[in-house]
């Protein structure tokens, strides 16, 4: 958990370092790197037999908290990003 602490506080810091440059392509660095994680995270969990014997047992109410967990973060992702993107276009 550290080591992913340290990463995440490390690119902030290079990222307050280098805000005045323009780098354009980062935004599709960074959402096709998404795509891939979760691409491979579905591959992950249905390659594991344990979990998809399991799935079932899950139930209904897993299934909705686990979607609308995931929903809601990428409304709030997205609601940020139009906001720091508007923020960032008036200046």
């Amino acid at each position: 958990m550290f080591v992913v602490i340290s990463c995440m506080l490390t690119g902030i810091a290079v990222g307050y370092l280098i805000r005045r440059w323009k780098i354009r392509f980062i935004h599709g660095f960074i959402l096709t790197f998404i795509w891939l994680l979760l691409f491979l995270l579905g591959l992950e969990v249905g390659a594991n037999d344990i979990v998809i014997k399991q799935f079932g047992k899950l139930g209904f109410d897993a299934f909705i908290l686990a979607t609308g967990g995931t929903l809601g973060s990428v409304v709030a992702a997205w609601v940020l990003w139009l906001t720091v993107r508007n923020k960032s276009i008036s200046k």
